[in-house]
């Protein structure tokens, strides 16, 4: 499991299943789940073990789930009530991040393995545009306000703002992640601040002077993606390898303070908030979704 999503309107939690060839639909009200099955999945080399790979990303959009699948390199749409399914496209590459852009009514998919970026029209999922960076991007945030795509180059250790409209980029700035690269991706909820996940740390950027950190804190080791809860002003960082969550409590100056630990697991990462405040962790190894509740 890669990236989950979680539709406010509905209050489900999308959960692509890779190599079972499912998204399973979670009422996060009650925990019942309604599956997406038949799927597309495909054998892969990947080094030297072999990997069975399927739909690995979702993003909601304004009726519809948006669903990548590395098997057949697809973006597929799906009504976000009955779950049916819709229109269909392809990109050139295996598809990682797939985000929908309100606003200007498209679908971001990258594909990290071409250095690529592809642009898709949310209604008929047809191509608009691509785009070659020089790096692998990895993670996204979006700033649907002043129309800006944020990702990472991840073996380039740099931070990239993109103009959705001209799909032109706007900024490059250093993550300082190091050798490991930055990962996930989340913004503020005022736009200022864009949190950026190192493989064992959260960094806070200052994106409206040059890309600046303002402020960095530790984390477990492991990090993938991120989340942010604007509120209770908390980033959730779920860390695999050292199998724990790290809890940040965020202030209006973008300065980090660990507020808690929560022991997960190994494995356990790319945590999604729902709307009453539970994490859902993505924890692949026991095939499970781990929740981390709030006090009450």
């Amino acid at each position: 499991m890669d990236y989950l999503a979680f539709d406010p309107a509905t209050k489900s939690l999308w959960v692509p299943a890779g190599n079972t060839g499912s998204v399973d639909v979670i009422d996060t009200t009650n925990d019942s789940i309604r599956r997406i099955a038949d799927l597309p999945v495909a054998e892969i080399q990947n080094g030297e073990r072999k990997r069975t790979v399927g739909p690995s990303s979702a993003s909601v959009g304004a009726s519809a789930v948006y669903v990548g699948n590395r098997a057949d390199s697809s973006v597929c749409s799906f009504d976000a009530k009955t779950l049916a399914l819709g229109k269909c496209g392809h990109v050139s590459g295996m598809p990682d991040a797939v985000t929908y852009v309100s606003t200007t009514r498209e679908v971001w998919i990258t594909t990290p393995r071409d250095n690529t970026i592809h642009v898709l029209d949310a209604t008929t999922l047809d191509q608009k545009a691509s785009f070659v960076l020089e790096g692998a991007p990895e993670g996204y945030a979006v700033d649907a306000k002043r129309g800006i795509y944020f990702t990472n180059l991840e073996d380039r250790d740099q931070t990239l703002a993109i103009d959705v409209r001209t799909k032109k980029r706007v900024a490059t700035w250093k993550s300082g992640c190091g050798e490991d690269g930055p990962r996930g991706l989340v913004l503020g909820e005022r736009g200022d601040l864009l949190f950026v996940a190192c493989t064992d740390r959260v960094e806070a950027m200052d994106v409206r002077h040059k890309g600046r950190i303002v402020a960095s804190v530790q984390t477990g080791t492991g990090v993938d993606s991120i989340d942010y809860s604007a509120a209770t002003g908390r980033i959730f960082a779920g860390a695999a390898k050292s199998g724990d969550l790290t809890i940040i409590d965020v202030d209006r100056a973008g300065h980090l303070q660990v507020s808690a630990h929560v022991m997960t697991g190994p494995g356990a990462r790319n945590g999604v908030l729902s709307g009453d405040g539970a994490l859902y962790l993505a924890h692949s190894p026991k095939s499970e979704l781990l929740v981390v509740t709030p006090a009450r």
